[in-house]
């Protein structure tokens, strides 16, 4: 069976905050990160085991184009996507989601 892919909040408030500003800086980059999101995405369903553990058992991969990685946790049924965060951000910031 496939583990279900869910997006907490916090995540989407971060992925939300990142494309706004984006967009606010070229119209249409907004979306481009959005896409490269939806990307990494669909990777970390197809295959999380693919992507190295980087705090606990979060695991990490980063976006093409956009110094952003999207944080984490694979389960037997479930992969929570705990942040998406700049990649010179204190990492303190999603760790403590990632427990």
């Amino acid at each position: 069976m496939t583990p279900r892919l869910v997006v907490r909040s916090a995540a989407e408030a971060d992925i939300a905050h990142a494309a706004l500003w984006y967009e606010q800086r070229a119209p249409g980059l907004g979306a481009e990160f959005l896409r490269a999101v939806d990307v990494a995405l669909a990777e970390i369903a197809r295959m999380p085991e693919r992507y190295p553990v980087v705090y606990l058992t979060c695991r990490r991969t980063l976006l093409r184009r956009f110094p952003y990685g999207v944080y984490f946790v694979p389960a037997a049924q479930l992969i929570s996507v705990v942040a998406c965060m700049h990649a010179h951000r204190d990492p303190r910031h999603w760790q403590e989601r990632a427990r």
